[in-house]
């Protein structure tokens, strides 16, 4: 069953005004989805105050040893968020990785807007460790 959907809009969360309607400014489909997505996985557990369900370890993660196994998880919690929490997308792909000599993260979401015809999407993120 093929799933038609209607257009996509979201606030943008930095709050700026439309010059011309002096609105907030809106985003659409895509960059909204995409927002989304980002914002999803970087939201840390126990942050949505009334579902401590939704959120990664992903920013826990920059502070933990480097292995394989910790990519495999991180891959697997994404996927799982994902699915569970943005029933606009249908996943493709989830990559974590950690770039040779750096403490940093590399994540890379593949995936289809669902009712839309557009090609698909990517979604490409550093994660990068830092003490003040």
């Amino acid at each position: 069953m093929v799933r038609i959907s209607r257009k996509f809009k979201d606030i943008s969360l930095s709050f700026a005004r439309n010059p011309v309607s002096n609105d907030i400014m809106v985003l659409n489909n895509a960059d909204a989805i995409k927002k989304s997505v980002v914002n999803l996985v970087r939201t840390r557990l126990g942050d949505r105050f009334f579902n401590s369900l939704i959120g990664t370890s992903v920013e826990n993660s920059l502070f933990e040893l480097q292995s394989a196994t910790l990519s495999r998880r991180l891959e697997t919690e994404i996927e799982t968020l994902l699915k569970n929490f943005e029933p606009r997308i249908s996943l493709s792909q989830v990559k974590a990785s950690y770039p040779d000599e750096s403490n940093d993260l590399n994540i890379v979401i593949q995936y289809n807007i669902i009712g839309l015809t557009i090609p698909p999407q990517t979604v490409d993120f550093l994660l990068q460790p830092t003490r003040v």
